[in-house]
């Protein structure tokens, strides 16, 4: 065998695991385990959330939101950073809570002085209700969340035109007359189409009402067995399926993605544990990411 014929011969690498679904105009990819690791993509938007581990295929995707400083969502983040380098690609945008930018920015000098490479990027701070425009269709806007540590969720919003009220049934040269002299014919409607919670207590979902509204809600469900206290979840910042039992009337969401369940279980026993307690899954809008 020649040389050519041995590389040929090696098999290509594995990339990491990623589950993917499609519903209706979005595609969700990522994979979720508590304290193991947790990174979503959302490529029509061209936007990540969480960077616990970095698939290959994730690195076009130029604009990543952090929840909180966990290892297990933010470890991949020197990692993203440098290959994006490497491929010769533009600096990403990464936003986080901005109680975490000082500290972010003291590992990624760090990692830089051990690789010895730049690593190009733009760092910004989120705070409650700011926002973020990523095209003139889609804003994302940061929202408190209820963890250990410093967190956030967000919220998609698109944003479309719509006729003011008063000129619905007008002509339509009259209302082209009116936009050329200058006056607002149109106003602002905004459509919340995907939420992302990270980790946090139930109570996000209260204290934000336009969550239960979002398409597609993406929410930790780390824990599901009765055994398990609620008081001790609640301390440190999780959801326990009795929360979603609670609330199950005030969900609107097209699809809820369960994710982010305690490595305890056995993806068997998280399937038997809610299809025990929720057996019509939500009006079968529930989906376990397992």
């Amino acid at each position: 065998m020649s040389e050519h014929e041995e590389i040929l011969a090696v098999p290509p690498l594995e990339d990491l695991p990623v589950r993917r679904l499609k519903h209706r105009s979005i595609t969700i990819e990522g994979y979720s385990r508590a304290a193991f690791q947790t990174y979503w993509r959302i490529p029509e938007f061209r936007l990540g959330f969480d960077l616990g581990n970095q698939p290959w295929r994730f690195m076009g995707t130029p604009n990543w939101f952090i929840s909180h400083g966990h290892i297990d969502h933010i470890a991949a983040l020197p990692a993203y950073v440098a290959r994006r380098r490497m491929m010769k690609m533009e600096p990403p945008a990464v936003f986080m809570p901005e109680e975490i930018v000082e500290g972010v920015q003291r590992v990624l000098h760090a990692v830089s002085r051990l690789d010895r490479g730049r690593l190009p990027c733009r760092l910004e701070g989120m705070t409650p209700g700011k926002e973020v425009e990523l095209s003139r269709e889609l804003v994302v806007q940061a929202m408190a969340t209820y963890h250990t540590v410093p967190s956030l969720g967000y919220l998609v919003w698109e944003r479309r035109k719509k006729l003011r009220d008063e000129l619905v049934g007008r002509p339509e040269a009259e209302i082209r007359e009116l936009a050329l002299s200058g006056a607002a014919v149109s106003r602002e409607v905004r459509i919340p189409r995907l939420a992302y919670l990270g980790d946090s207590r139930i109570d996000v979902l209260d204290a934000y009402p336009e969550l239960y509204e979002a398409e597609v809600l993406i929410m930790e469900l780390t824990f599901v067995a009765s055994k398990h206290r609620k008081e001790k979840i609640y301390k440190f910042g999780h959801v326990h399926i009795d929360d979603l039992i609670e609330r199950r009337e005030r969900f609107r969401n097209a699809l809820i993605v369960a994710s982010h369940f305690s490595i305890r279980y056995h993806p068997e026993q998280v399937v038997r544990h809610v299809r025990k307690r929720l057996p019509d899954m939500l009006d079968g809008r529930l989906h376990l990411w397992l």
